[in-house]
């Protein structure tokens, strides 16, 4: 007899989309990988072999990632080297994946750039920044005439050897309009095709993001470029709100949103990438023509991996614990939903990110909140009849300790 699997979507009530008068997104969304530039300036990474870049670039392609921030050549002989690697090898494998660099507003940081991209024949966007915010300007000794001034400069000495840039403003969310104004205009009319607003410090809210969109869409408009400049949100988790905002930076109308793998990168790191594509992708904003996220978990891995920051137990869906349980409540459920050989149903009666999609399972372990099912359904899995005697001595012995068993552990007290 065929086994009769549910309509798991009909299943679930959706509170994500009450009320929603129309569509999510305004365009489909567009992302910068950071995680080879910002994300190896955090001080608890190590810089990935040229070999490991290389591996994350071309997943990055595969996801369907449009353009990764390969570096800042200002830095020195070895980050111009990687670049122009870098650069070469997207050529060469003929990735769809585009390039951009950070650079000060100097022009011994913006030459590098137009050299590389010169030996190579490919055009790299010009991403140049400067400090914008009152206290860094404060602290720094600048007034708004030394930004405007090598700001007007960095623009022009990029767009004037043909190059794409994009102004990005450091710390914009902390900066005054005025100064913001002045800036933006110096930029937009020197020949920047792009404003990247920064979240430098991980300082905006919702609202926060919100006011300063609506502000530089009224620049863009006074200038009549509203339609033909770009925006880019860039954003730092300092308050835990990076990934949150950048959901709301796509849904207000950003064109690119920047991330990282594992969400590295400066202090407590960037808006991880990662979870930004897995949401985008539960919400239904995502081509799968465009986007392959088959490789999301090895992804992650990877990044992790080539930079030796660890993976968090409880990291969303890359984590050892994602889908992993000991609690006997939890477990039934999971283990019901198995049983009837609907596996969609067993990946979202206790989670809402489907698993198997993403090469991952369910996993029932036995712990001292774990019911008899739970021992039940282990030693099954692992190939032991579960006889009422055996089923007794493992369940007797997980309450005893405090810890999840490892399968050692559970072994070991099956040999008695």
């Amino acid at each position: 007899m065929a086994t009769t699997h549910a309509n798991t979507a009909a299943l679930i009530y959706d509170w994500n989309e009450k009320e929603r008068t129309g569509p999510l997104l305004r365009r489909a969304p567009r992302f910068v990988d950071e995680s080879i530039r910002d994300g190896i300036q955090s001080p608890s990474v190590r810089d990935p072999s040229i070999e490991q870049k290389m591996e994350l670039v071309r997943l990055m392609d595969r996801m369907g990632v449009q353009a990764v921030n390969l570096g800042l050549p200002g830095a020195g002989r070895r980050a111009q080297e990687d670049v122009e690697r870098l650069l070469r090898f997207i050529v060469e494998e003929k990735l769809r994946i585009t390039a951009n660099c950070a650079a000060r507003t100097v022009a011994s940081d913006i030459h590098p750039i137009i050299d590389i991209s010169q030996k190579v024949g490919v055009p790299i966007e010009v991403m140049t920044f400067i400090g914008s915010s009152p206290i860094r300007g404060y602290t720094e000794g600048w007034d708004n005439e030394r930004l405007k001034k090598h700001t007007h400069e960095a623009v022009k000495l990029g767009v004037d050897h043909g190059l794409p840039v994009g102004f990005v403003t450091e710390d914009t969310t902390r900066s005054h309009p005025k100064t913001l104004d002045v800036l933006f205009r110096t930029a937009l009319e020197a020949g920047a095709g792009r404003l990247v607003l920064c979240d430098t410090c991980g300082h905006a809210t919702p609202d926060g993001l919100r006011n300063l969109l609506n502000f530089t869409r009224g620049v863009l408009r006074s200038m009549d470029l509203e339609e033909t400049v770009e925006l880019d949100w860039h954003g730092h988790n300092d308050r835990g709100l990076a990934l949150v905002l950048g959901l709301y930076a796509f849904e207000w109308g950003f064109h690119r949103v920047h991330g990282c793998g594992l969400g590295i990168g400066e202090r407590v790191g960037n808006c991880s990438l990662d979870l930004l594509l897995l949401n985008l992708y539960l919400l239904g904003q995502l081509d799968p023509k465009q986007h392959d996220l088959s490789c999301l978990v090895e992804y992650v891995e990877k990044i992790s991996e080539s930079t030796g920051v660890p993976i968090h137990p409880s990291y969303p869906l890359a984590g050892r614990d994602a889908f992993r349980t000991a609690t006997g409540v939890h477990a039934a459920a999971i283990i019901k939903a198995t049983k009837t050989g609907d596996h969609d149903l067993a990946d979202r009666v206790y989670s809402s990110v489907p698993a198997r999609v993403f090469g991952r399972k369910q996993e029932i372990e036995i712990g001292h909140y774990s019911g008899r099912s739970n021992v039940i359904f282990w030693l099954r899995e692992h190939g032991y009849e579960p006889s009422d005697e055996l089923v007794d001595r493992v369940f007797n012995f997980a309450k005893s300790q405090n810890h999840t068993l490892t399968t050692e552990e559970v072994k070991a007290v099956i040999a008695g």
